[in-house]
């Protein structure tokens, strides 16, 4: 069983923002941003790759509740969901970043060099 499926099961405690039936949002533990929330299914799916339409049409309104609840709506907020060991995914159940409190910036993405890629 992965680590957000023993969260869901509280068998991990974790700091929730926000709880449905389907999805839930907690704190990263590891945050890159000031506020840095992790959005998750309930039922585990491994990445963006295999989600269905039927829970990416619930997730969105709940990122965006989340969002709200945390004033992030007001000035922005970034969504980030990483897929596979290339595109950066640690633990491998869907789930998205939901970045913001501050105006950010994108040099995360320095180390990638476009001219290896050709």
């Amino acid at each position: 069983m992965c680590i957000f499926c023993k969260i869901v099961k509280r068998e991990i405690p974790s700091n929730i923002i926000l709880e449905n039936e389907d999805f839930l949002a907690f704190h990263d533990i590891n945050p890159k941003a000031p506020v840095h929330i992790l959005v998750i299914p309930k039922v585990h799916v491994e990445s963006f790759h295999e989600v269905s339409g039927e829970i990416m049409s619930g997730i969105t309104p709940f990122i965006q509740k989340v969002a709200k609840e945390l004033s992030l709506d007001k000035n922005g907020y970034r969504v980030i969901t990483n897929i596979g060991e290339d595109g950066g995914q640690e633990v491998k159940h869907l789930h998205f970043h939901v970045l913001g409190g501050a105006k950010l910036a994108w040099s995360h993405l320095s180390d990638a060099h476009p001219k290896e890629m050709i």
